[in-house]
């Protein structure tokens, strides 16, 4: 599992003034939920860049005023204008206490349909997981080894490890091969000739 070290500082003033005033000055609001107690508190972008602003699922050891919190982001706004970040809520993960989580998909083998002239298309990127903070995974695995011209698999194919539960419907398409239209021209002239033939 990765982690980002991340500092920030705690912070009394709150509401829309208190807000604004923290992004003036170069810092983003955040709260901090889940534990016993929520912290309000900012952070700066260079600290929390590498958490937003990937396709990789990563934990964050969030140290606030010397107290450090295992953590996820859980959702964040961005300026509708300038898309920058205006706000970030975090979850504190705790042992044994179940939380959802978005982690990206990976495919593992070699497709026999790819080495044929097939596209391979991922349709699902990130899946859905419930499971407890000490299981909890940065990706799921999709074996596509066996995937022929055509052929697609589907959420009930990734390789699930025990105690996570994946919460998008098990029929959901996560990848396909596809056939260039130069093998489906040539698959048919084939047929055609091979009727002809006959």
């Amino acid at each position: 599992m990765e982690y980002i070290q991340m500092t920030a500082d705690s912070r009394q003033g709150l509401g829309k003034r208190a807000s604004k005033d923290l992004r003036n000055d170069g810092r983003i609001p955040c709260v901090l939920y889940g534990g016993q107690d929520v912290v309000h508190f900012s952070t700066t972008l260079n600290e929390v860049k590498h958490l937003i602003y990937t396709p990789e699922f990563r934990l964050a050891k969030l140290t606030i005023d010397g107290t450090t919190h295992t953590a996820i982001v859980k959702t964040y706004q961005l300026h509708p204008l300038t898309n920058d970040l205006v706000h970030i809520d975090f979850l504190s993960l705790t042992e044994g206490q179940k939380v959802k989580v978005e982690v990206p998909v990976r495919f593992k083998g070699t497709s026999p349909g790819v080495k044929v002239g097939g596209k391979l298309i991922q349709q699902l990127r990130r899946v859905t997981i419930k499971t407890n903070p000490e299981n909890l995974v940065t990706e799921l695995y999709l074996d596509i080894s066996s995937m022929q011209l055509g052929n697609s698999l589907r959420v009930r194919d990734l390789q699930i490890p025990d105690n996570i539960e994946v919460l998008n419907g098990p029929s959901i398409p996560v990848a396909m091969i596809e056939i260039p239209r130069a093998l489906r021209s040539a698959a048919a002239a084939e047929a055609k000739d091979t009727k002809k033939k006959k």
